[in-house]
This record gives structure tokens, C-alpha cells and sequence, in this order.
């Protein structure tokens, strides 16, 4: 029987064997200075600690340093890239309650020497009570940060801080520490609900709590092009945010959904699938903006 190329079906091979020879070939550029980036959305479930886990994951392919630093009290990030949270390790939690350096709780991820992760633990969900009688709460994770950096032999080149969904003081520690924010929007209903508020707290942030804090970038996810909804709803957001908007959208796979199950990033769980495809050409993407974004 006669292969027939003009099928849907080999069409789509055929463009993903494309893309991976392409990725192959793709530019990442190393900053002269470690991008902070803060990648939040308070709504839940639009891909946030995925974006955060892959973005990092294919930085890290490479040849870049990068570090998670999951604020997040469910620790999906940690587990994600390999860490367990369960087992008692001293945590981001102890760095913000002045028990613990940043470098005490980095760990280097099992998938790629040049990625590190400050994990999350269990305790961080009561974090936000205690530091509200602290001196400096809102800065403690940006003197973390900065010292660690300071004192750090070699150069991180992206520091990624998974925050929680909800603007709480683990959220605004890390938008006192970043330069740069990333919003994940899924191209579903109500994608940009709740959206306005957030710019309003950078706006916030700015006046207040630091002035360099940007939205640099927003990474439209869970894009399915054969619905109509995702395409309304990819252009509404390039017409709101062209600048901020990379070109590459996440779709919605089966293979990055299971990725975590298994303790890995979709780049490292299945580099050739059309998800770590897709998330390898976002984070080549990203590293090429930063001199029109992140200065």
C-alpha cells in the first residue's frame, strides 16, 4: 500500500519532524545579567507551574544556569522537576524565616546538571502568617536572592519564581525580587478575567515596592488550533499585549500532562513530542527578547 503524504495526518508528521530539526538549530541567548522572572496568574489552572518547570527545563538543555524557586505551598514545581517535598528538607520556607541560606536548599535536578531548584515544602502554607510580623517581610526573598547571587562563584543566567495563585506576601516577595513578570493565559473562556487586577498590582508593586518590575512576557497555553475559541482568544490577547506576547503558543498534549506524574519536565519526559517542541521554541524565544523587554 502507497503512503499517501496529502493526509492530515501525514502532513502533521511531517511538520514535526520539521520542528525537531529545526530545534535543534534554535539560538538561546545568555543574558549579561541574571533575569529574575516572576511567572504568576492568579487565576488556577492556566499552566503556570508547567510554564515555570519547562521554560526552565529547556533553558537548561541549553547550556544555560537556571534556578526554580517554588513558592508555591503546593510544591508542584519541586515534584515536578524530581524533588521531594515530603521528605523533610529544608526548604524555600526556612530561606524566608531567616533559618536557612538560599544555597543551603538549592539542589541541582536530576534532569540537567544546570538546573537547580529551591523547593517548596509543606510548611510554606502557613509562611504567610508568620511573615506578617517580620521586619522586612516583603523583601526577604529579594535579600535571599541577592545574596545568593552575590557570593555564587559561577552565573545564573534565569532565576524563575513559581508563585502561588493568589496575591498574598509569598507573591509579593516575589514580585519585590524579579525584574520581569510572566503571565500563562489559556486560550479558554474568561482567559483574561482577573487580568486587569493583575497589572493594577504591578502597578502597585512599582510605586511602592519596586520600581524595575515589569510585564516583560505572556505565554498563551492550552492553544488547541482546530477550535475557533483558541483563535479568538490568542488574537484578542496579541491585540491587547502584541508586545508582550511571544510568537510560540503551548498546546494542550496529553504528553505534558503526564510529565510531572513521572517526576520530569516534558523535555526531559519526551523532548520530541509537539509539547516540549513547543515550550523548547518559547524559551528560545524568550532568551532572544530580553534586549526589548528586561532592560
Amino acid at each position: 500500500m502507497d503512503f499517501d503524504a496529502s493526509t492530515p495526518l501525514a502532513q502533521e508528521i511531517a511538520r514535526l519532524s520539521d520542528r525537531r530539526r529545526r530545534a535543534e538549530t534554535l539560538e538561546f541567548r545568555k543574558p549579561a545579567h541574571t533575569r529574575i522572572i516572576s511567572v504568576t496568574n492568579q487565576k488556577g489552572g492556566v499552566g503556570k507551574t508547567t510554564t515555570t518547570v519547562n521554560l526552565a527545563a529547556a533553558l537548561a538543555r541549553a547550556g544555560l544556569s537556571v534556578l526554580v524557586i517554588d513558592l508555591d505551598p503546593q510544591g508542584n514545581a519541586s515534584t515536578a522537576l524530581g524533588v521531594d517535598i515530603r521528605d523533610g528538607r529544608p526548604g524555600i520556607y526556612d530561606v524566608l524565616i531567616g533559618e536557612q541560606s538560599l544555597a543551603d536548599v538549592i539542589t541541582t535536578s536530576g534532569e540537567n546538571e544546570h538546573l537547580l531548584v529551591a523547593p517548596s515544602s509543606l510548611d510554606l502554607a502557613g509562611a504567610e502568617i508568620e511573615l506578617v510580623s517580620m521586619p522586612s517581610r516583603e523583601f526577604r526573598l529579594w535579600q535571599a536572592i541577592d545574596a545568593y547571587l552575590s557570593h555564587r562563584e559561577h552565573h545564573i543566567d534565569f532565576v524563575f519564581i513559581d508563585c502561588p495563585p493568589s496575591l498574598g506576601l509569598l507573591t509579593i516577595n516575589a514580585f519585590v525580587a524579579a525584574r520581569e513578570v510572566l503571565i500563562p493565559i489559556q486560550c479558554e473562556y474568561y482567559a483574561l478575567e482577573g487580568l486587569s487586577q493583575l497589572l493594577k498590582n504591578i502597578l502597585l508593586i512599582n510605586d511602592h515596592l519596586n520600581p524595575d518590575l515589569t510585564l516583560s512576557t505572556i505565554l498563551l497555553t492550552m492553544y488547541d488550533s482546530r477550535t475557533r475559541l483558541s483563535e479568538e482568544v490568542a488574537a484578542e490577547v496579541r491585540e491587547h499585549f502584541a508586545q508582550e506576547t511571544l510568537t510560540t503558543a503551548i498546546p494542550r498534549t496529553v504528553r505534558i500532562s503526564e510529565a510531572p506524574s513521572y517526576g520530569q519536565s516534558v523535555i526531559a519526559y519526551d523532548p520530541g513530542s509537539k509539547g516540549a517542541l513547543s515550550y523548547i521554541e518559547a524559551a528560545s524565544e524568550l532568551s532572544q527578547r530580553e534586549e526589548h523587554h528586561a532592560q
